[in-house]
């Protein structure tokens, strides 16, 4: 066997692949779901906790800060093994799919948070006074003047942020999420070849180079363009 056809032995044995493509789509459809969870959660309670910060509540936003700090400081994978070994100590018990939601959701807030923040920072105090002046009160201030001008500004930090944090959906397989590494590490072990490895990284790239893509297409069709 010449090593061309050894390599294709182990990493696109057709045989194999066959046999487990089904269960590395159905990875694929849970890590899709999840992302799409992540994504959602995660950057509306950003927004939320950058809106309730704007109103300068100082206990409030001190509890804010030190979250956030907490949760960016600490890697992902530390808070999904104690969320999910931990919390069944103290009678809460969270299925793997619901603990990893959980996490990077919240992980991924606390970057929004302070994506969205420095983007209302950003925006001149005079704005503030002028649209007060017109009568209108701090919340319509903040949702109709500062938010549109901050988001924009803030979309090319916040579409990188969170597509990093959503390629950590893969760590579900330590806790035993049926997602697209944990279906294709699984398949390795039976079949003790790579190729559902190689088609598991495949099933990566047809998932995020779009999602890159589309990030960046949104950056350039609705990023602030200041003078």
């Amino acid at each position: 066997m010449s090593s061309w056809e050894r390599f294709l032995e182990t990493f696109f044995n057709r045989d194999i692949i066959i046999q487990y493509l089904p269960d590395i789509a159905s990875g694929f459809l849970v890590t899709v779901e999840l992302a799409v969870l992540v994504v959602l959660t995660g950057i509306a309670l950003g927004l939320l906790l950058a809106m309730v910060r704007a109103y300068q509540i100082r206990p409030i936003n001190f509890v804010i800060i030190c979250t956030v700090d907490v949760l960016r400081s600490l890697p992902p994978l530390v808070l999904i093994l104690l969320f999910y070994f931990g919390l069944p100590n103290v009678g809460v018990s969270l299925s793997g799919f619901m603990v990893v939601w959980l996490v990077l959701a919240v992980v991924l807030a606390a970057f929004a948070e302070e994506i969205f923040w420095a983007g209302i920072t950003s925006i001149k105090k005079g704005q503030w006074e002028a649209a007060r002046s017109t009568g209108l009160g701090m919340t319509q201030t903040l949702i109709y003047v500062v938010l549109p001008q901050a988001i924009r500004m803030t979309i090319p930090p916040l579409t990188n942020r969170t597509i990093a944090i959503t390629k950590n959906t893969a760590l579900g397989t330590v806790v035993g999420v049926g997602e697209i590494l944990n279906q294709a590490t699984t398949a390795q072990s039976f079949s003790s070849n790579a190729s559902p490895l190689m088609i598991g990284a495949i099933a990566y790239v047809l998932l995020f180079v779009p999602v890159v893509v589309a990030g960046r297409w949104i950056e350039i069709r609705f990023a602030w363009k200041g003078a």
